[in-house]
């Protein structure tokens, strides 16, 4: 299974620096938990729903309910972990991104990319967020200095390695941009984006056979990637078709 496999990457790479997960001793009181995840629905307060269910809940204790039979709770529990997870979360997250029920997954994609970025110090999680705001604001230059910076204090830092890998893009260097979107996935094996990026990268290159292999495995870890889908169903035609 893709999750059990990734699990095995992950605990030998960032769990290292990490530690282990929190342990709850908590019961697994879903119906408070759908009670909070109601209210959240009627008045969108995120901030009232994360204050109570982190009264009342621990990170395993909603990473165990993430597998509950109900949908309703499993719903709740990544949102949850969506809002007030760190990396521990990883792995739930990324295993939620196939369940059978599209408003989990939908919910497991938003959280994880969140998850991400809460990685080490405060200074670390405050630097990754400037990185990001300097690629959005097409600021790629300064991008990759900033995250080389972190790179060098936290090199377990996935997002890092992948905002740069995005700055690389955008300034044309298409090789160093699929190396570090290696490297992060060598971190993070269920970081579907650094899997994406570096298909379009391959593509700048010419490199169909390699692309397609990227975006097969971006599908393998979020499903419902649907332009991936198409590019996917695209090179497989094209790289069939040169045989």
């Amino acid at each position: 299974m893709v999750c059990d496999y990734n699990r095995r990457i992950a605990q030998r790479g960032v769990a290292l620096f990490l530690g282990e997960s929190r342990v709850s001793t908590n019961s697994a009181r879903s119906p408070l938990l759908m009670e909070l995840y109601q209210q959240y629905l009627e008045n969108q307060d995120a901030t009232d729903f994360v204050a109570q269910v982190s009264k009342r809940y621990a990170a395993g204790t909603l990473q165990r309910l993430t597998r509950h039979s109900a949908r309703e709770t499993r719903r709740a529990a990544v949102l949850a972990l969506g809002f007030m997870g760190d990396y521990d979360s990883n792995h739930t997250l990324g295993c939620a991104l196939h369940d059978q029920d599209r408003t989990v997954r939908t919910l497991a994609e938003n959280g994880i990319r969140t998850l991400w970025t809460r990685v080490g110090s405060e200074a670390d999680r405050q630097e990754i967020n400037v990185v990001v705001r300097l690629n959005a604001a097409q600021l790629h230059r300064d991008a990759i200095l900033r995250a080389t910076v972190l790179i060098e204090r936290a090199p377990w830092f996935a997002e890092a390695w992948h905002q740069r890998a995005v700055a690389h893009f955008a300034e044309g260097r298409f090789v160093e941009s699929i190396r570090d979107c290696h490297q992060a996935l060598e971190i993070n094996p269920y970081h579907f984006v650094a899997a994406t990026s570096m298909g379009q990268a391959y593509l700048e290159l010419q490199n169909s056979v390699s692309a397609l292999e990227c975006f097969r495995r971006a599908l393998r870890l979020n499903p419902d990637l649907e332009g991936v889908r198409v590019q996917v169903t695209k090179l497989t035609r094209l790289v069939e078709g040169n045989r």
